[in-house]
């Protein structure tokens, strides 16, 4: 470093912790040895949040760079600001003494004009000469009063079990003036980090969320800009081949890891009942584009078209705050999820109202609902008091569906084909989300994960029971996926023997005849 511009440089340096450290942090490659730590955009990106804002909290991708990164902004406000107390929280004693190791490598390779001097040095405490300490310890039953500093930096929050207690503890201490980085990958759904990270997406507390996609790495997908690295990568002995990286990986763990460790998607404990991949697709393909009614309890995508068949199917509550009462509409042309109910402080008699006026819009839809306890409470406002008519009828005349231990497992199955097959298509974010917390628990049943619902699930699943059986006995061929930009699937086999409901009854009428 030329003598005359030192101070400068200096300034630069305290100014600028992306400079910083892209121009004097070095760190260890496991290919390349000890390298620049010269930051990619989206790591600088992340540096340039932890400036930018007091709390944040960051979902990661693995090998990243992030604990990387939050050691280096450690050091560089250890340094360029006096007495700074850096308390780093890691999940174990190894991973804790082996991000301090990292610290002070870097702090040995910097210039001697960015080195305070030390004054402490041991397996846990950097301390140096301008009062400022770095502290890395494992988490554990410690008092989070002793943790709270300038900067508090927790490693892998997710796998922390009482990260809840430390943070209920130590935020009282730094909220008049510390700042806060939390990172980690995800580790399901329900934890301390998962309520942190979604709540910081909406606004529900004081956290900046940063969110980072693997796409963004450009040693994991080419981008412009990095055609020396490619050219590097491959002179290795072992060359990286950055066009296969997505494929080689994805060929070497199950899916759901691939989901966890690089997509950042927070599963449930168990396995989705719906293999997640698909849903990570299903996922990508909802729409923003609703309106909504009745005080936003319901959903709208698509209003009614005449040329159109409907099916409503209806999974209802008590409306007292509790479970949910929800309602799916499915077109019956092309399958597609046209609007949803959803609510948990409505009561029996109005949520029938609600259906009989959505029902008779949509062209008098066929209403199924499950008639278990309370369904039957439904099921006869429906009938009896609006004299709502087109509601479900089994083999056995009577209206609505009772679910069962057996034909719930069918039920699910159904839906699991249909989502798999793209039989119908999902608009809704919101039932998507459900579907992600739907899991096959320790026991083998397919259920909604500890602390959520599965009543959008359940109605989705009516809903395309109802599809299916009254596509296959209604007398018009019905062709699915032209209106939502898939290929067309097979016409149905269709029969021509239909039920109607009548005083007398079942009755039934051969329309054979309509064919000819």
């Amino acid at each position: 470093m030329d003598p005359s511009n030192t101070i400068e440089e200096f300034k630069r340096c305290k100014r600028d912790p992306v400079y910083f450290i892209s121009n004097y942090i070095k760190v260890t490659h496991p290919v390349r040895g000890l390298v620049n730590f010269e930051l990619y955009p989206f790591q600088k990106r992340i540096v340039n949040e932890l400036t930018e804002h007091r709390f944040n909290i960051l979902r990661k991708f693995r090998q990243a760079g992030c604990t990387t990164i939050a050691a280096s902004f450690a050091l560089w406000k250890a340094i360029f600001s006096k007495y700074q107390t850096i308390p780093i929280i890691s999940k174990g004693d190894q991973e804790s003494t082996e991000v301090l190791e990292r610290i002070k490598l870097m702090y040995d390779e910097l210039p001697d004009i960015m080195k305070p001097g030390i004054e402490e040095d041991n397996k846990h405490t950097l301390k140096l000469v301008n009062g400022s300490t770095i502290r890395c310890r494992a988490s554990g039953k410690q008092s989070g009063r002793s943790l709270a500093g300038s900067l508090l930096v927790v490693d892998e929050a997710a796998f922390i079990e009482n990260i809840d207690t430390i943070w209920a503890a130590v935020y009282p201490v730094i909220s008049t003036g510390g700042a806060a980085f939390i990172l980690s990958t995800v580790n399901g759904i329900g934890n301390w980090f998962h309520d942190m990270y979604s709540g910081a997406i909406n606004n529900e507390n004081s956290f900046n969320a940063i969110d980072i996609k693997w796409q963004e790495h450009p040693e994991y997908k080419k981008q412009e800009g990095y055609e020396d690295l490619y050219k590097f990568m491959m002179s290795l002995d072992t060359p990286l081949d950055v066009e296969k990286w997505e494929e080689t990986t994805k060929s070497n763990i199950s899916p759901r890891k691939w989901l966890q460790e690089y997509e950042c998607d927070f599963l449930g404990t168990g396995d989705t009942y719906v293999d997640g991949e698909i849903l990570n697709y299903v996922k990508s393909q909802v729409s923003e584009e609703f309106y909504i009614k009745y005080n936003n309890r319901m959903r709208v995508w698509k209003d009614p078209n005449p040329s159109y068949e409907y099916v409503l199917a209806a999974d209802v509550s008590l409306g007292r705050g509790r479970d949910y009462s929800a309602f799916q509409i499915l077109n019956m042309y092309n399958g597609e999820q046209v609007a949803e109910f959803y609510s948990n402080r409505t009561p029996i008699n109005e949520f029938a109202q609600i259906i009989a006026t959505e029902a008779n819009l949509y062209n008098t839809a066929a209403v199924i609902s499950e008639r278990n306890t309370i369904g039957n409470n439904l099921i006869d406002w429906l009938f009896t008091a609006l004299e709502y008519e087109n509601i479900w009828i089994d083999e056995k005349g009577n209206k609505g569906y009772q679910v069962t231990h057996m034909n719930r497992e069918v039920l699910l199955a159904d839906l699991e084909e249909s989502i798999r097959t793209s039989t119908i298509r999902i608009n809704s974010e919101r039932t998507v989300e459900e579907l992600f917390t739907f899991i096959i628990s320790e026991n083998g049943k397919a259920e909604a994960e500890k602390g959520y619902n599965d009543d959008l699930v359940i109605s989705l699943a009516l809903a395309v029971y109802g599809y299916n059986n009254i596509l296959e006995k209604t007398p018009i061929e019905h062709i699915r996926g032209t209106s939502i930009n898939r290929p067309l699937s097979p016409i149905r086999t269709t029969k021509y023997t239909v039920k109607t409901y009548g005083p007398g009854g079942i009755s039934e009428e051969d329309l054979k005849w309509l064919m000819k």
